[in-house]
């Protein structure tokens, strides 16, 4: 091949290659745009039901005096009967009968659990076998412990002890039936050595003050010494 031939076609060659380069480059600004991506759907949480709180077991509890016909001390006895049983011709609290060791007497007339101040008293007998209510209160109601008073009117009050104290009878507890001052329950039973019927060494308290408390009252007054007896 002569050389003006093979000059002539390394220039077409070389034209071939420039208008194909060309015609790649033009062509690219006119490819269609890529495909956007479809948007994600935004999902909306749903907010988790807000939890119904149930009823403390103190919510609605009388803010006024009732009479009590049942107590109820977990751990130790559920509604157990109380029974109003009025003092003596002395004043002194009254008591059930011996055989009803199972129960309580409520000072008939005195104050009633609900009320804004005073002391609703309550007793029960403790037996030298160890079978009856008081016994029972002696092994297991401790400060810090609760208790609930019924009414047959479906009204209640709760109750937490705050002090428990064991006396001897000659001593007494200053105090303990007053009918005003801070309200509070005072359950009193025979304790200590059993000298003979009816006939203890010491008086064992426990004092429990209201779960929420109606409204703040005055100062206790003094009583006389705490003198049921089993």
């Amino acid at each position: 091949m002569s050389r003006r031939r093979a000059a002539a076609v390394a220039g077409g060659v070389v034209t071939v290659l420039v208008v194909a380069l060309l015609a790649w480059w033009l062509g690219r600004d006119e490819a269609p745009p890529a495909a956007a991506p479809e948007p994600v759907p935004t999902l909306t949480p749903t907010p988790s039901p807000t939890p119904t709180e149930e009823p403390g077991p103190c919510e609605g509890q009388a803010r006024v005096g009732f009479v009590p016909t049942r107590l109820t001390v977990p751990g130790v006895v559920r509604k157990a009967a109380v029974i109003g049983v009025p003092r003596d011709a002395q004043g002194v609290v009254g008591v059930l009968p011996h055989a009803d060791n199972q129960n309580f007497a409520w000072d008939l007339g005195g104050v009633e659990p609900g009320s804004p101040e005073g002391h609703v008293l309550l007793n029960t007998h403790t037996w030298p076998d160890g079978s009856a209510m008081g016994n029972r209160l002696l092994d297991g109601l401790q400060v810090g412990d609760a208790l609930r008073l019924e009414g047959d009117d479906g009204a209640f009050a709760c109750y937490r002890v705050g002090e428990r104290v064991e006396v001897p009878v000659e001593e007494g507890y200053p105090g303990w039936a007053a009918k005003d001052g801070p309200p509070q329950v005072v359950i009193v039973v025979c304790s200590g050595k059993r000298l003979g019927p009816g006939d203890w060494t010491h008086r064992t308290l426990w004092f429990a003050e209201p779960v929420d408390p109606p409204e703040p009252v005055g100062s206790a007054a003094e009583e006389p010494n705490p003198t049921p007896t089993s």
